[in-house]
């Protein structure tokens, strides 16, 4: 008997062991917690409900924010993560998430949608007759999938980056706006390149079967990025955090699992694909197209303007989305600290804005090219044609007429 009772103790004595070193090493992890930083997308550690501390519940009680919009009690609650970091806490309950980056959204909304719709029922009907309206229609419905992604982007946002429309919403909204986000960029990276063949190279653009071209280059281009959004609609985006009482939708992940790591190298490449490919391909078109108008004895100066503006707003635009992008995912890979989160939610907005300015470069475009068309007759002599036309009669007349350019005959399309 004395026996058993002494066995009973010593194993009692080691179980409290055991306890006590578990309890050191949660605390110890829990200290480490409040000390990393936020990586693209913010990092998060899955967690069981029931075995959340009583700490964090109290934090659930007094964090959690009311929501006078749809209600979720009938919804399946999906996973939980443990936020790694105070400062992701901080973006997703401040004013900068939850009312600055909505207010670029709205306002991106109101302004491109109506403008891009105009500007594809009006281009559409010349698709027959002008192949470059092929890549204009491509943009514009490319714009118009972006700009309605972030319809449900601002009510996530203005509802304190609190999700209700459910994982398979949160994964169609999220493959669809960065990928109409990339088929954008490649599309204008398309123009470009149509307007550097007909300014520099206008005998081979005169001889390019053009309509066939800018067909299969916007084939390609939504093809591409929409295989390339797949990994997106196939992993979980959404996930509750209990800590602030908030159901988030692609911002927090648990990209140390292996169902969401692969997403690093991934997301590396389609950023420098997707952004910072089509941003060195439109710089030098353009550089290449002004240095060319600069050089003609006709004054170009009107297009020069223009072209110049199109590029600038371009790269004002596109180039800190990818470039904070692509530095963040180099640095998270080499096993380095990074916080360019919330920086990258707010280049993004750039990115947003843009699409609803593609409209009114598109008009600007044509304006400029065909405002003032000059052309050398048999005589050797320039003539000017002075045009007050729309758009659409502005392309037809440009693909008639050609220009003398340093003896070769040159094209300006819009």
């Amino acid at each position: 008997m004395g026996k058993l009772l002494l066995f009973l103790l010593v194993s009692f004595l080691l179980l409290d062991l055991t306890f006590q070193s578990k309890g050191k090493r949660a605390r110890k992890s829990k200290k480490n917690i409040t000390q990393m930083l936020i990586p693209k997308t913010f990092k998060g550690k899955i967690i069981q409900l029931n075995s959340l501390p009583n700490a964090s519940q109290q934090t659930q009680t007094q964090q959690a924010p009311h929501y006078s919009g749809l209600s979720t009690a009938s919804a399946p609650t999906p996973p939980a993560l443990w936020l790694l970091s105070n400062d992701t806490a901080a973006y997703l309950a401040g004013p900068l998430s939850r009312w600055v980056i909505p207010s670029f959204y709205m306002l991106a909304i109101v302004v491109g949608i109506p403008a891009n719709g105009a500007i594809l029922s009006a281009v559409a009907t010349e698709v027959r007759r002008v192949p470059s309206a092929i890549l204009y229609c491509s943009l514009a419905v490319s714009d118009l999938f972006l700009l309605l992604s972030l319809v449900f982007k601002a009510h996530y946002h203005l509802h304190g980056n609190h999700w209700v429309f459910g994982e398979t919403a949160c994964r169609i909204v999220t493959a669809c706006f960065y990928g109409n986000l990339y088929c954008s960029a490649h599309t204008l990276a398309c123009i470009s390149v149509k307007r550097y063949l007909a300014v520099v190279h206008p005998f081979l653009y005169k001889s390019l079967p053009k309509r066939a071209y800018t067909a299969w280059a916007s084939v390609v281009v939504w093809g591409v990025f929409g295989a390339a959004v797949i990994p997106e609609l196939l992993v979980r985006q959404s996930y509750h955090l209990p800590q602030l009482g908030l159901t988030t939708c692609h911002d927090v992940l648990p990209l140390d699992y292996s169902s969401h790591a692969p997403l690093l190298y991934y997301k590396l490449g389609q950023t420098f694909l997707g952004l910072l490919v089509p941003l060195v391909v439109t710089a030098v078109c353009y550089a290449r197209i002004v240095r060319e108008l600069n050089h003609s004895h006709h004054d170009w100066a009107l297009y020069v303007k223009a072209s110049s503006l199109v590029f600038v707003i371009f790269v004002a635009c596109f180039s800190p989305a990818g470039t904070l992008h692509f530095l963040h995912y180099v640095r998270l890979l080499a096993g380095e600290e990074d916080s360019f989160y919330s920086y990258f939610n707010v280049a993004v907005c750039l990115c947003c804005l843009h699409a609803c300015l593609d409209p009114f470069l598109f008009l600007l475009m044509s304006k400029s090219a065909g405002s003032k068309l000059h052309f050398m007759t048999l005589k050797g002599k320039t003539e000017h044609l002075h045009l007050n036309l729309n758009p659409y009669q502005i392309n037809q007349i440009i693909h008639i007429y050609s220009m003398s350019f340093k003896g070769k005959t040159m094209s300006i399309p819009t």
